[in-house]
This record gives C-alpha cells, sequence and structure tokens, in this order.
C-alpha cells in the first residue's frame, strides 16, 4: 500500500469514491433487450418476415403444414394454458428475435412441461413432417431461435425444475428451461456459481446456452461448456429420449454423446435436461476499470495479468471508446462516469480468489506495475457492491447502447489476440470510404469490445435502418477477413440463420461434410430447425 501511496502522486490512479458513483444508476443490461418483443405489438408487426426478406429461402415442400387433426393431437397431449394457437397478437413474441431482425410464421407455440411430453410431440411430428423450432429465452443474436416459415416452436419456458444438487462434487442437475440467473442465485446459496455468465442471464435458458455452446464472461475462468457440462438429457427427431444426466466427472466408456448437442443449435434434437459441474464461489472478488492509449497496451496488459495474477485472474474484459461515448449518450445522461478523463480503450480486469488481503495486494501491485510501465493511463478499483456492479454493467450495458443508437449489426468471432481490433479498424475504413460512416449518415457507430481471454470480439455496426447496401458492404467480406486472418466466424453466438451458408470461411468442406452425415442419420426428415446451421 506505501508503494501505492507513492505513485498516486505521480500518477493519476484512484479508487472509486461513493460520491462520485451516483447509487442507483442503473445500466440496463442484455435480459431487458430480450423482453423488448413483448412490449410493443404495433412495432414488432412492421417487422418484415423472415421470407420475404430472405428471398434466396424456399421452404421445403417435404414439410406438411399444420392442419385442424394435428392442433387436436396437440390439444390431447397439453393443457390449453401451454399451447398458442393462432393469436397472432400471443405468437409475435415468439415468432421474433429481441433484435427484431426475423420474424417467423409459426401458428402454433407448444410449452410441454415435462420431457415425456416433448417426446411426445416431437415423435408426432415427425411422423407428420412437421418443422420444429426449438425455443429456450430468445435471446439469441443470429435468428436460430426463431422459424423461417411456419414451423412449429417448441418451448422449454415450462421446463424449469432444478432437479437436485450434490453439496460435495458440486454437480448440478436441472431442467433445460432454467433461466441462467436463477440457477446461479440458488448456487450462491449453497456457496457455488455457474461456470457461465452472460449479459442476458436473466432470460437466457442453460438448455439454450448448452445448445448454442455459450461463452460469456467467465470462459477464461472456468472454460467451455464443453468441459463443464457432465450430461444431458435430450429427445431425438423420433421422440426417443437420451438419457445421459451423468454426474460423474469421469467416465471413459464410449463416445461421448452429449458434446455433439453442446453448440447443435437444436438440429439433433431437444436439451431438456442438463447436468453441469459447478464451482466454489470465489470469498473474494475484486473488480478493476483501467484506461489505456492503444491496443497493443490492452495486449501488454493481458500478458501482465496473466502473469502476476493468474490463479485469482477470472475476467479481462475490453472495450473502446466508441462503445463509452454511446454509454454516455444512452444510458448514463448525467450521471458521472466512474473515469473523468477519455481514453482510446479500456479494460475490467476481476480478480476471484479466497484470501480477499492476498487478492488485494495481488491487483493492486499489478495496476501499480501497469502505471509506472505507462502501460495504463489510470485505474480505479471498486470498493463496494455498488460499485463493483457499476463498472459490471458499463460492459453489460454496451449491447444496449449499441442498440439505442440505430440498428445493429452484430458479429461475434475469434482471432488471434494480435489481429482482434484490426478488424473493428478496417470495418471503420471500409465504411468510411464509401461514405456511409458518420453521425448524420447511414452508420453512425461501429464499436469494438470483447474477451481478450479468449480472443473474442463482439462487433457492433450501428446503423438508421437495416440495409441491403450495408449488409453487402459486411457480407461476406468480414468472414473473408476472419479466415484470411485464422480465425471462426462465430465464437460464441452460434451460426443461426445468419451465418450457416458461411460455415466454409472457418471449416474445411470434409468437415462440413461429416456434420452434413450426422444431421442426416440423427434428423432423416430434417425437421429439426431447418434452413439454421449447415447450408444446404
Amino acid at each position: 500500500m506505501k508503494n501505492l501511496l507513492i505513485l498516486t502522486e505521480r500518477i493519476p490512479f484512484r479508487r472509486i469514491l461513493t460520491k462520485n458513483v451516483k447509487v442507483g444508476t442503473n445500466f440496463k443490461t442484455q435480459r431487458c433487450l430480450a423482453s423488448l418483443v413483448q412490449k410493443d405489438a404495433r412495432k414488432n408487426a412492421e417487422i418484415d418476415f423472415t421470407a420475404e426478406k430472405y428471398t434466396h429461402l424456399q421452404r421445403n415442400p417435404n414439410f406438411s403444414e399444420l392442419t385442424q387433426e394435428d392442433i387436436s393431437f396437440f390439444q390431447k397431449i397439453l393443457p390449453s394454458n401451454c399451447l398458442i394457437i393462432d393469436k397472432q397478437d400471443d405468437l409475435l413474441p415468439y415468432n421474433i428475435d429481441w433484435m427484431r431482425k426475423y420474424r417467423g410464421k409459426s401458428r402454433l407455440v407448444a410449452k410441454p412441461q415435462t420431457t415425456e411430453q416433448v417426446s411426445r410431440l416431437i415423435e408426432y411430428c415427425n411422423g407428420r413432417k412437421l418443422a420444429v423450432v426449438p425455443q429456450g429465452g430468445n435471446t439469441g443474436l443470429v435468428g436460430g431461435g426463431v422459424p423461417v416459415f411456419d414451423e412449429i416452436i417448441i418451448s422449454t419456458n415450462n421446463l424449469n425444475k432444478i432437479r437436485s444438487f450434490d453439496p460435495l462434487s458440486g454437480s448440478l442437475v436441472c431442467d433445460s428451461g432454467c433461466i441462467l440467473e436463477n440457477l446461479d442465485n440458488y448456487l450462491a446459496e449453497q456457496g457455488y456459481v455457474m461456470p457461465l455468465d452472460l449479459g442476458a442471464k436473466g432470460s437466457c435458458q442453460i438448455g439454450g446456452n448448452v445448445a448454442t455452446n455459450a461463452g460469456g464472461l467467465r470462459f477464461l475462468r472456468y472454460g467451455s461448456l464443453h468441459g463443464n457440462v457432465l450430461g444431458l438429457e435430450a429427445v431425438l427427431p423420433d421422440g426417443t429420449i437420451l438419457d445421459n444426466l451423468a454426474t460423474l466427472r469421469k467416465d471413459n466408456t464410449g463416445y461421448d454423446l452429449k458434446q455433439l448437442f453442446i453448440g447443435s443449435e437444436g438440429t439433433l434434437g431437444i436439451v431438456t435436461g442438463v447436468s453441469i459441474q459447478t464451482p466454489r464461489r470465489p470469498k473474494a472478488v475484486n473488480v478493476a476499470l483501467v484506461g489505456l492509449s492503444s491496443f497493443e497496451n490492452v495486449q501488454d496488459a493481458f500478458i501482465k495479468a496473466k502473469e502476476e495474477l493468474s490463479e485469482i485472474l477470472s475476467a479481462f474484459e475490453f472495450w473502446d471508446a466508441s462503445a463509452v461515448k454511446l454509454i454516455k449518450d444512452h444510458l448514463v445522461q448525467g450521471s458521472r462516469f466512474p473515469l473523468e478523463d477519455n481514453y482510446p480503450f479500456y479494460v475490467l480486469v476481476e480478480s476471484s480468489g479466497s484470501n480477499k488481503v492476498h487478492d488485494d495486494e495481488k491487483l493492486l501491485c499489478f495496476l501499480e506495475n501497469l502505471l509506472e510501465k505507462d502501460i495504463a493511463k489510470n485505474a480505479i478499483v471498486a470498493q463496494d457492491e455498488t460499485q463493483f456492479r457499476t463498472i459490471w454493467s458499463i460492459r453489460e450495458g454496451i449491447p444496449e447502447a449499441c442498440s439505442k443508437a440505430g440498428s445493429v449489426y452484430k458479429y461475434d468471432v475469434s482471432m488471434p489476440l494480435e489481429f482482434l481490433y484490426k478488424m473493428v479498424e478496417d470495418v471503420r475504413c471500409r465504411f468510411t470510404d464509401a461514405g456511409l460512416y458518420g453521425e448524420d449518415l447511414a452508420v453512425n457507430s461501429i464499436t469494438g469490445y470483447g474477451h481478450v481471454g479468449d480472443g473474442n470480439l463482439h462487433l457492433n455496426i450501428s446503423a438508421k435502418s437495416y440495409a441491403p447496401e450495408i449488409t453487402a458492404l459486411i457480407e461476406p467480406w468480414i468472414y473473408e477477413w476472419i479466415e484470411k486472418h485464422k480465425g471462426s466466424i462465430s465464437a460464441e453466438h452460434g451460426l443461426g440463420l445468419m451465418k450457416a451458408k458461411y460455415l466454409g470461411f472457418s471449416k474445411s468442406k470434409s468437415m462440413i461434410d461429416m456434420m452434413k452425415k450426422i444431421k442426416q442419420i440423427v434428423d432423416p426428415n430434417g425437421i429439426m430447425n431447418p434452413y439454421k446451421f449447415i447450408s444446404d
């Protein structure tokens, strides 16, 4: 602490004081956006149908259309409060994604309450060749969770029970429709934490997280769902219940079939139950906000974080000045931003451990070194829960701030860290050269933020409206850029409808052919989430 006090006299470094933070400041998160489609029926009704906007898509003629006989069957399986049939206003929230970019024409939403009901529904749909879209919290970003045409929606909203928890091993077994934040709150009472944290945690469901292999804010510390999911229960297209809700951490018997469903986006079946390994909740959590002059400084700071924080480093997030401008313009008007001066880049560093005194010392020493070496220009450390949440809410509020700036083109990609921000710069140059980028022009903001620890960039392009000339400037150019720099066109949001036809930019033909073979074997009628994931 003595070194820190000396340092503060030479280089701007200060802790957040309570008077500098407006208590009660509300940085809304992405979970609020997930409910927008339920609040404005008039605007929803004005959204173009996906099938009419994307004219290259053709309804599969092998699929049947819903009949009264089909409706009668569904009514025998489910009570009336678990069905929505031909009520357009009630169907809209399920037919439209929360970005208001995709809109389907489904006439029926089924909300089963048990795995057995899911099995009977899917078996019937398969026999009748009725196409199906599994849907969780509908917080996806690539059009994977809503219909393209008239597919039946199977919602997991009513599959929301925690089945068991073992406090000795930390294994949690739950229904797929459990909301992520509810699971985390439940585990907090047991002294554990979900290994996954997302901006949409208040609406997204664990089954959807598994189906898209969601990454999120804790990936750096706890890794991917491929490593944390112990077992799954899933209903196959023919109605077979694949019961693999194991809670063992080690099981070396046969093919690890659960891995096929993690990231399959509902194209192989519907996940109805999840068994997941949960870590102990850290006793000491600290968060710092750092201002930096360049993305090279961001990279240097990350290297230092790995060196000096190592086992307690739990998050390392970055965003640019453009993101802060949107935050100030749309979410915290009239409030004081934690760092008073403006910087080209910002980094959020979180540490999680078991000894607060030890962790505090390591974090402060790390920040001192960043400032002494001129890697960072300023830094603040949260001193209480309110300040902790304020700093995190800046990061979590970026998606909504981008949305408030206009219609957003969102790209979730990954690449070697050295190229991470170059994509943002190249996109800005591309739109500037086209005469479309500027405060009063078609594209008013191009923002980069994301997870430095796993090379995951979130590129948000905010425009006055979705327009063909803007899309044409982005796609497929952006995927060609990714291929050139040996990246992935999707880091954690999946492929859905948006990226299905671009899979070849990240996977070889032999890999794609194998995926198609698996799909054909498991779902020969192709009823599960058609037109998505793998393009024909």
